[in-house]
């Protein structure tokens, strides 16, 4: 088999960087609560974001060689998304694969697994989203998958789909999918808007949401 295939197709860089303003809670809302990842795979540090194209990597649980030739073969903007089996116990990537992966200006790493160095990784402002930290090391013999489709945190990824994450969790956009979830995206921005004009106004949120209604519907009793 071939172990190591290219992506065919990235996401448009203007589309990318209309995502980056988003949050990665809107955007699961407006693409039907599709994509949702699992949170336990949070952010390294407060703050940390990433946005950029899929680039799958399957790793032997307990060995980081894919994640080795993922640095050598990912271009500029990707993001490394690597799934270890249930292998998570193990620091996949330190603060030289960091190193390799700033020089290589890739867009960050999203590992269903762990990381070590964090102290020298949050430093260097490499985004990282994984499952902690871990000093356990790996092997560096047992080969893998790139760019094959990936089962990362409850979600099918494909290469070149739109991964992001922010502080509130990851989600996953297909390719395909991109335009018609960013201009949902926007519309609820501007909906979201609204709604929060009119809460400043005094409206209650059970109003905003005719949520009344649902009591009723559940049979709600108030005190008189």
């Amino acid at each position: 088999m071939i172990h190591v295939l290219k992506i065919a197709e990235r996401p448009d860089q203007n589309i990318i960087e209309s995502f980056r303003k988003l949050a990665v809670a809107t955007i699961y809302e407006a693409s039907g609560k599709k994509g949702f990842i699992d949170c336990a795979i949070k952010p390294l540090a407060k703050g940390m974001r990433i946005c950029g194209p899929a680039f799958t990597v399957q790793c032997v649980p307990g060995d980081n060689l894919m994640l080795h030739k993922a640095l050598q073969t990912a271009k500029a903007g990707d993001v490394l998304v690597a799934s270890m089996g249930d292998g998570y116990f193990y620091g996949y990537l330190g603060s030289l694969m960091g190193t390799a992966a700033i020089t290589a200006k890739l867009g960050g790493l999203a590992i269903d697994g762990c990381v070590r160095d964090t102290e020298e990784l949050i430093e260097m402002d490499f985004p990282v989203f994984c499952r902690g930290a871990c000093i356990r090391g790996t092997a560096k013999n047992g080969l893998g998958t790139i760019n094959y489709p990936l089962n990362f945190g409850g979600a099918t990824i494909y290469p070149g789909d739109l991964i992001m994450g922010d502080d509130d969790g990851m989600v996953v956009v297909r390719r395909q999918d991109l335009a018609d979830v960013l201009q949902k995206s926007l519309d609820r921005v501007a909906n979201e808007k609204k709604k929060s004009e009119q809460l400043q106004r005094g409206i209650s949120s059970m109003e905003l949401n005719k949520l009344e209604d649902v009591c009723i519907a559940l049979g709600m009793k108030e005190e008189e």
